[in-house]
């Protein structure tokens, strides 16, 4: 067999080898999400905060009826936040678009960390919510991720994540955003500090 082919033979297998371990380990999200990083990056997946909502048309309420768990075991009840903005972000570990967008969220918690009229809820769809503790801790990010104690309401549903709802002072749903954003942007800090 020639030396060309027995390389190419090689560099096929190693390829492969390489494609399949990726596929399957557990790295997968984390170097989907790295790559996806760099498309938020680019700042062409910025969220668009234009409202929707006009005289004619009704905001959609928001529903305060979510339980959760922190990372610290420490009980969040919704119907407590209902004075304050909410940043809710539903996400989990093995999503790649949910990790590739959470750098920027941690930058935007990080903006509004001493705001005492912002708050964030990172809501992990993780089967295993150790999981999700490990990640933060090991990425180190600011803000806590939690679990939900029971049903999210159905205005919260939705078939893919990440999801993000805003939730204004007045209950209305301000913002919805299904798929991976850049939220760390002054356009969205603006809307934000409007909302308050």
């Amino acid at each position: 067999m020639k030396k060309k082919t027995i390389k190419k033979i090689g560099n096929y297998s190693f390829s492969i080898v390489f494609a399949v371990i990726l596929f399957t380990s557990s790295l997968r999200a984390e170097v989907f999400g790295f790559i996806q990083r760099g498309v938020l990056e680019l700042g062409i997946m910025n969220p668009d905060t234009t409202t929707e909502t006009t005289k004619d048309k009704k905001a959609k309420k928001a529903s305060y009826k979510v339980k959760l768990l922190d990372q610290n075991g420490k009980k969040v009840d919704m119907a407590d936040l209902k004075d304050k903005v909410i940043f809710i972000n539903l996400w989990a570990t093995w999503c790649p678009p949910c990790v590739a967008e959470m750098p920027g969220i941690n930058s935007l918690y990080k903006h509004f960390e001493k705001d005492e009229e912002v708050v964030f809820l990172m809501i992990s769809f993780d089967k295993d919510f150790e999981k999700a503790k490990k990640f933060k801790n090991r990425k180190e990010f600011g803000f806590d991720v939690h679990k939900s104690l029971n049903n999210l309401p159905k205005v919260y549903h939705s078939q893919s994540i990440p999801t993000t709802f805003i939730i204004d002072k007045k209950g209305n749903i301000a913002f919805e955003h299904k798929g991976m954003a850049n939220y760390n942007t002054k356009k969205f800090k603006n809307f934000i500090n409007n909302l308050k």
